[in-house]
């Protein structure tokens, strides 16, 4: 038997997740209950059963992939005060990169988004970051050899 894989999310994020799946629901139970389709068309199956039929496969695809994320969830909690020195799930890390510095937080890669500068823990930056502390120079040489000098890690989950 495999071991199913974790989903690492915020709270913030598993809210999201949650949301989502009871509107997903609630627009299946109204799809369903509304009138569906005639099947058949003359000798041909009707375009908008098809349609209806396509719908309700991507509705219920999509409601037991959001089952298994929560049945699945791991809370993304800050550590206890003498592991806070450590890059970890929910750290925002400063870092400097060829003189220039940024910011940005480890989430999983559900919550991923880095145009908002969050960055999965299963990224190439993400991973070599973890465990890594202040003062550490990490090489990532994915797809061009770059240094990530962590200047600070600190911890703000909501």
């Amino acid at each position: 038997m495999t071991e199913e894989k974790s989903f690492y999310l915020t709270k913030k994020g598993l809210e999201k997740i949650k949301k989502e799946y009871e509107a997903l629901k609630g627009l299946r139970a109204t799809k369903s209950k509304g009138e569906s389709p005639e099947v058949l068309h003359s000798e041909d199956l009707n375009p908008e059963y098809l349609v209806f039929q396509e719908d309700m496969v991507f509705l219920d695809s999509k409601i037991a992939e959001l089952e298994k994320v929560m049945k699945n969830v791991r809370l993304i909690a800050p550590p206890k005060k003498e592991g806070q020195n450590l890059v970890d799930l929910g750290a925002t890390v400063l870092v400097e990169i060829d003189g220039q510095d940024d910011e940005f937080t480890i989430v999983g890669s559900l919550e991923a988004n880095p145009s908002l500068g969050k960055i999965s823990n299963e990224s190439p930056v993400g991973k070599a970051l973890l465990g890594a502390k202040v003062k550490d120079e990490v090489i990532i040489s994915y797809p061009v050899k770059t240094t990530y000098k962590i200047k600070k890690i600190k911890y703000r989950l909501s």
